[in-house]
Formats: C-alpha cells, sequence, structure tokens
C-alpha cells in the first residue's frame, strides 16, 4: 500500500478549544470537565456514531467513557500514572495487544515513545520517529487519525513487531499543537475500523491537555528538588498565575513546612467586610465550605483584623474561638497582607494541642508575604486574561465585519480580468478595495490606505468605504468621485486622520480606463510587454477642503495590465532594514507578462512575504490587478 492510500480517519482532530480553556499551570484540570458539559459531548459523540461498536464485545458507553477519561485528568498530575490510566481506559473500549503513546519533542520534530504495552523495551527507548514518517508521523503531520488496514503493503509502515498487520494512529493535539499520538497495532488485518478510530479521537481530544499539564508538572518538580524548600516555594508561587491553581499548590508546599491535618485559604470579599472560604483541606481532602467569616470574628477574623499572626495551643480554652471542626485543638492563623492592606487569611488547624510552634507562626509569616503577593498577581492575571478574551473577541467581530465590506466576489466583465488582495498588519487594518458597478458596462475601481493601523483606522476604512457607496448612484467620473469623498470627510473631520485613493472607472465595452488619485504609489501599467509609470498624483482626502485632482484615460489593449498597490508593498522590510521597494514592483509586474491578473497578486504577495520572513508586518498591504482579456473574435479571424 502506498503512502497516499491511507485512510484517514472522518473525525476531525480536536483543536485547543475542543475542551474548556486552559491555563498554563502545572496542575489545573480538575474543574474542567463538569458533568453536564460531560453529558453534552456524550450525546453528540454518540449521535455521530450511531450503532455500537463490532469489536471488542465489552464496550463502555460514550457517557461512562468520558466519566472515566476526565476522571483521569481530574485524579492525577503524574505523568506516567496519566499515561497507565489512559491505557486502562482506552482497552476498555478498543481490545489491543500493542499499544504506545509517543510524546513529541518540538525542538527536533520527533515523536519518542513515552508509554508501550507489546513493544521490545530497548526498541521504546531508542526509537525516534520523525514527523511525517511510518503511520504515527504521518497522523502527527496530517492531525488526523491515520487507520491503516494491512500494513504489509505500505512500504512506509516502520516495524518494530513481528506479524503486525493493522494500524491505528490518532494525533494529540491542544492548543492548536501536535504534542504526541496515541499508536494501537494488531496481528489481524482490517483490525480496527471507522468507529475505533472516532473513539480514540475523543478520547485523545480530552486528554492531550491533561498529558500536556502533566509534562509540565513533572518538569517542574524535578527542577524544584534542586533548589532549597523556601526558594522553591517562593519561585512556584510567582509562576503560577491561575488562583484555584496556586491556593491548592500553597497547600502542598505548605505541608512540607508544616505537618497540618486542616488547612483553609479565605479571601476578603469585595466588601472587604467578610472572608470567604477559597480553598480548604481536611485530612488531605478536598472540601468546599461555603460560610464567611465577619471581621473581628472568630481566630481568622480577628487576625485579619489587627493585621497579626494569632497563635493558640488549646483552642478549646480561647473565648475568641468559634468551633468549626470538633477535632481540632491547636490553631494558627495568618494574614495575608498586600501593600499593608489585608486580602485574606492562611488558617491551619491540629488534633493535637501545642502542635504549633513561635517557628511555625515565623515561618507562616515569611510565607504569607509571598502568598499575598502571587494571590495579586494572578488576581491581576485573571483580570487581564478575561480582557484579553473580550479584546480578542472583538477583534475577532471587527475583522469579520471589515472582511465583509470587501468585495465577497469578484465582477464577472467581458473584456477584463480582475485580482484582489488584502493583507492587515494586524488582526483589523485601514486598506480597502472595492468594485462599484455602474451603468453601460463600467467599473468603479477604488483601493485605499488610511492614515495608522488597527482598529482606528479600520473604522475609518469603513466610514470611507460608506462615502462611496453613497455617491456611487449618480456615477461620478475618477476626479468627481474624489472631490466628493474629500469633502464628505471633511464635513466629519477626524484629527491626523485621512486616506489615499486612487478611483479608477472601466468602461468594458470600448475598453478604457479612466484613473485619478490622491496619494496612493502611483500605479503601473503594462502594456506590448513594457512597463509604464502612471504619473498620477494628489492629495490625500481629508486634509484639505478644496483639493482638485487630475484625471488620465487610457485606451487598453489585449494583454494590457494595470497594477495598483498600497505603501505597505513598498514598505516591507527584511532582516536588514531594507525596503522591498518600486523597483522589485515594476521588475516583477513586467515578469508577469502574459500572465493572469490573479498570478500578479500572488507572485508580488509571496515575493514580499520572502523578502520580510522573519520581521513583524508594519503596515497593511493591498494589490488590485487588472487585466484587459484577448478578443475572441479576432483570435479567431488569425486562425482563420
Amino acid at each position: 500500500m502506498k503512502r497516499t492510500e491511507y485512510r484517514v480517519a472522518s473525525t476531525k482532530p480536536a483543536h485547543s478549544g475542543s475542551t474548556a480553556s486552559t491555563r498554563r499551570g502545572v496542575e489545573s484540570l480538575c474543574s474542567r470537565y463538569s458533568v453536564l458539559a460531560t453529558e453534552d459531548a456524550a450525546a453528540i459523540i454518540e449521535k455521530t456514531m450511531g450503532s455500537a461498536l463490532s469489536k471488542p464485545v465489552n464496550q463502555l458507553p460514550v457517557e461512562q467513557l468520558l466519566l472515566e477519561v476526565a476522571d483521569v485528568l481530574a485524579t492525577s498530575l503524574d505523568l506516567d500514572t496519566t499515561l497507565r490510566r489512559v491505557a486502562e481506559v482506552v482497552r476498555k473500549v478498543i481490545d489491543y495487544e500493542i499499544f504506545a503513546i509517543l510524546l513529541l519533542n518540538e525542538k527536533t520534530q520527533e515523536l519518542r515513545f513515552r508509554f508501550q504495552v507489546g513493544y521490545p523495551p530497548e526498541f521504546a527507548e531508542k526509537a525516534r520517529v520523525k514527523v511525517g514518517e511510518g503511520v504515527t508521523g504521518q497522523a502527527a503531520q496530517l492531525r488526523q487519525a491515520v487507520l491503516v488496514d494491512d500494513v504489509t503493503k505500505d512500504p512506509t509502515y516502520i516495524a518494530a513487531i513481528p506479524n503486525v498487520r493493522s494500524e491505528l494512529a490518532v494525533p494529540l493535539i491542544t492548543k492548536n499543537r501536535v504534542i504526541g499520538v496515541i499508536d494501537l497495532e494488531a496481528r489481524d488485518p482490517d483490525y480496527f475500523n471507522e468507529e475505533h478510530s472516532r473513539l480514540l479521537t475523543l478520547v485523545a481530544s480530552r486528554i492531550a491537555g491533561g498529558i500536556e499539564n502533566a509534562q509540565l508538572y513533572t518538569r517542574t518538580t524535578r527542577q524544584a528538588r534542586i533548589l532549597l524548600l523556601l526558594n522553591e516555594i517562593a519561585r512556584e508561587l510567582s509562576s503560577i498565575l491561575n488562583l484555584d491553581e496556586l491556593l491548592r499548590r500553597v497547600a502542598e508546599l505548605l505541608r512540607r513546612l508544616i505537618d497540618y491535618q486542616m488547612f483553609s485559604i479565605l479571601l476578603l470579599d469585595s466588601s472587604g467586610e467578610k472572608l470567604q472560604h477559597r480553598f480548604s483541606l481536611r485530612f488531605h481532602e478536598n472540601i468546599h465550605l461555603k460560610h464567611e467569616v465577619p471581621l473581628g470574628r472568630g481566630l481568622v477574623g480577628y487576625a485579619a483584623e489587627t493585621k497579626q499572626a494569632v497563635l493558640v495551643p488549646d483552642v478549646t480554652k480561647d473565648p475568641r474561638y468559634i468551633e468549626g471542626n470538633p477535632e481540632t485543638r491547636s490553631e494558627l492563623a495568618v494574614p495575608l497582607i498586600y501593600k499593608d492592606k489585608v486580602i485574606g487569611v492562611l488558617d491551619l488547624e491540629h488534633t493535637r494541642r501545642g502542635f504549633f510552634t513561635d517557628d511555625h507562626r515565623r515561618t507562616m509569616m515569611t510565607l504569607a508575604a509571598q502568598v499575598a503577593i502571587a494571590i495579586e498577581n494572578a488576581r491581576l492575571y485573571e483580570e487581564i486574561a478575561r480582557q484579553e478574551r473580550r479584546l480578542e473577541r472583538d477583534l475577532a467581530l471587527a475583522r469579520e465585519l471589515q472582511m465583509r465590506l470587501l468585495p465577497q466576489t469578484l465582477p464577472k466583465l467581458a473584456n477584463l480580468e480582475l485580482a484582489a488582495k488584502f493583507v492587515p498588519a494586524r488582526a483589523i487594518g485601514g486598506d480597502l478595495y472595492d468594485f462599484i458597478p455602474y451603468s453601460l458596462s463600467r467599473l468603479g475601481i477604488a483601493i485605499g490606505d488610511v492614515s495608522g493601523k488597527g482598529a482606528p483606522a479600520a473604522i475609518y476604512a469603513a466610514l470611507v468605504s460608506g462615502i462611496l457607496r453613497s455617491h456611487a448612484p449618480i456615477e461620478p467620473g475618477p476626479a468627481e468621485m474624489l472631490r466628493a469623498v474629500n469633502l464628505s470627510l471633511a464635513e466629519r473631520r477626524i484629527e491626523a486622520q485621512f486616506v489615499s485613493l486612487i478611483y479608477a472607472v472601466w468602461d468594458d465595452e470600448h475598453r478604457t480606463l479612466v484613473v485619478a488619485n490622491s496619494g496612493l504609489p502611483r500605479p503601473i501599467h503594462v502594456h506590448a510587454g513594457r512597463n509604464h509609470v502612471i504619473e498620477a498624483t494628489g492629495l490625500p482626502l481629508g486634509l484639505f477642503d478644496d483639493a482638485n485632482y487630475d484625471e488620465f484615460r487610457f485606451k487598453m489593449k489585449p494583454g494590457d495590465v494595470f497594477v495598483f498597490f498600497s505603501d505597505g508593498i513598498l514598505d516591507a522590510c527584511n532582516r536588514r532594514g531594507e525596503l522591498f521597494g518600486r523597483g522589485r514592483v515594476e521588475k516583477l509586474v513586467t515578469e508577469c507578462g502574459g500572465r493572469s491578473a490573479d498570478c500578479v497578486v500572488d507572485i508580488l504577495f509571496k515575493a514580499v512575504a520572502e523578502h520580510s520572513a522573519g520581521v513583524e508586518t508594519f503596515d497593511d498591504q493591498t494589490v488590485v490587478a487588472i487585466k484587459v482579456k484577448d478578443n475572441p473574435a479576432s483570435s479567431s479571424a488569425k486562425r482563420k
């Protein structure tokens, strides 16, 4: 079987949006899988899959499968444990004999065995599979499940185990990145089917993020063992930006310092009058406490109110103590203070009287200062993340709206080819182009470049597009249109905002083009294989009320090409700071001689991208090209 005969499963690979979004913390997964979300996902998958699998006989319902996968991710952040449990879950739905999870080394682009069943240990330890090689490499490259019915007919198959006949490989994708591959092999041909592929893809979509977090966790803990304990705590707390993850990690690290039995983190509410339980542990078990503690009440309320640590060897003898746990005998409450303001309390409890000491109190006060800073950083980060997500949504919508303002299809004319392309420097930009139909087989052609970039330029460009369309019904000539737009913008003058615009009118019946320019780079006219720069210039629109503009008229011949472009094409820089420049544009347009208008646009953009590779684009780029078609009647006459 040739490589082109791979059967790629129809189920699309999961991207980063397939599960709830994750932060790059080392251990946050528990809150990602609600029962409702699991049931909804299961209903969709089960509806897609239809009937039950033919192999194996012992199957899990999809809901149960999702719950087991969620349990795997929620109960362990140890990578070896996670991979082993993933293998166990997969076995319940696909009765495999040979199984492996390979993880991708992004630097070398190699897949390496991280967990396997049925492979020779020496092979698994030494094997490296390049992306694109073998079935697993193909799955990573294609970002889709690859199902091979008979590997003996596939020359690219990498043989590791004798008598293998069929193979199924599914990529692990998180945050739109391939991080590895799940691979199953069998000694029977046609052992795996499309249902297996869809189920394994479902499992992979759920566990990819968990595996990535488990990898991060493993790396972090390995480094942490090198550091002194307090240094380790300070480092970790400063790097955790998810608040819930941070509080849980504080509890774990704190146990290395003090062998507490009960621990709570309470944070001050927005009113500044009550402490709310944000995280609590009871004898190694995470619990949820909903009651609030007013400032000044109980030991934690007293610590928050006085901004002092409270150490009580025997809570039964302290009148401030309010019983929350009958087993508690000693307690230590330490305020979290940030910039001289109390933001919460760390509270430790033990069943033994006199368990906490002054050394514990001093240690906790040192730790509390670091925790307070980390909490504020996490809060700030979460707020910024919320704002960024909102901004990203707004920008995505703005980009979609801007693209909708551009022509969705190109006009079809008897004697003219048209091509256009717009690439913004940011999510949205200030360039524009438009094709406005006139009567009598005529067409208005506009290309513009607004001052500035980003959202302000995009909004101004939308305004200019609206003004162009509003004047179009009277079918003005190019110079008249520029004057009309200029006057309209002058009525709505915005400080430091203007637009450079070329407007042209094409007469398809008589094959004439009339052009007027208000500040864009001079267009290029290729006629009879020679390059002609059109000396059409003018003042940008929106700056001066009484500006006038010249018109240039051309009688076009078959094969003639006109190219209009914004200055983002000319100003594209390479790593040495060299501009792409007009000379390159003119040379490329001339070399495009007999090619289509689409080719001209594509070649220009490809050349600009190669020139500026590795350098951030700083200006929007737009190209509009037109080419006069050959006269069919004339061509036919010549053939006769």
